[in-house]
């Protein structure tokens, strides 16, 4: 059974950080590409940042760029999200997923990816 469990979310004052995790199980982690994504209320669920199965392609939307950094363990089967100088906008809840073969022109399109986890709320607020 394939599984992806993102954890690390909260509530944080502007300006604050916070390090989401993705650990998964049930597939061939190195063959795959980890995305994260996120969706506000009310809103479509728009790409972050992605990393390449090997770990040594990173892609991030500018609305990332600069304050985000994406990492992953292939021995460890788990990626991560450092999210720093967060903002109110980046309020929402933050998904990570899994995709094979994924071409760079789809690489933050949600159909790009076949596996997703529950999602985890991020809140920044004062």
């Amino acid at each position: 059974e394939v599984q992806l469990q993102a954890s690390g979310g909260g509530l944080v004052q502007p300006g604050g950080s916070l390090s989401l995790s993705c650990a998964t199980s049930g597939f061939i982690f190195d063959d795959y590409a980890i995305a994260w994504f996120r969706q506000a209320p009310g809103k479509e669920r728009e790409g972050v940042a992605c990393i390449g199965s090997s770990g040594k392609r990173k892609y991030y939307a500018d609305i990332a760029k600069g304050r985000f950094t994406v990492s992953r363990n292939n021995p460890e089967n788990t990626a991560a999200l450092q999210m720093d100088n967060l903002k109110p906008g980046d309020t929402a809840v933050y998904y990570c997923a899994a995709g094979s073969s994924v071409i760079t022109s789809e690489r933050m399109h949600p159909s790009a990816y076949s596996y997703w986890g529950q999602g985890t709320q991020v809140t920044v607020s004062s």
